[in-house]
């Protein structure tokens, strides 16, 4: 079994994407924009977010796959039309010394908010909690 996070970015998904390439090296393994899409079994027209090429929101993102690390996270726009509560979870990275720790965590956190500035703790040389500017929490660490 893998389980994997699937992150809905209400329409922000493709600028999620270049921002976690910028903050954390990741790499897009896979992208599909709704206009990409085959059309619905019945050959009905998409509406609103759905997929198709005639649909409003075609150039927004039906489902895209990147990499950090060895880890990967799905992602996708959504239904473009709710807002995201990424509520009741945080994406944790391990990192290999202090520096690297501080470094993601500024990354991650540019226009986003501390939750607890990085920091020793019992369990980590280096340990700090952030949400970066799409609402997503993070725990950056160092384990050892």
């Amino acid at each position: 079994m893998i389980v994997q996070p699937y992150l809905f970015f209400d329409g922000r998904c493709a600028e999620a994407l270049d921002f976690y390439k910028a903050a954390l090296g990741a790499e897009v393994e896979m992208m599909m924009r709704f206009g990409e899409a085959p059309p619905a079994p019945d050959g009905a027209p998409s509406e609103g977010c759905g997929p198709g090429p005639g649909a409003q929101n075609a150039d927004k993102i039906m489902h895209a796959s990147f990499r950090v690390g060895d880890t990967v996270i799905m992602a996708s726009d959504g239904n473009c039309g709710e807002a995201p509560k990424f509520e009741g979870f945080s994406l944790s990275i391990t990192v290999s010394d202090a520096a690297t720790c501080n470094r993601v965590f500024a990354a991650l956190g540019e226009d986003g908010a501390v939750i607890q500035p990085v920091m020793a703790t019992f369990f980590s040389p280096a340990f700090g909690m952030v949400r970066d500017k799409f609402g997503v929490s993070w725990m950056v660490l160092v384990y050892g």
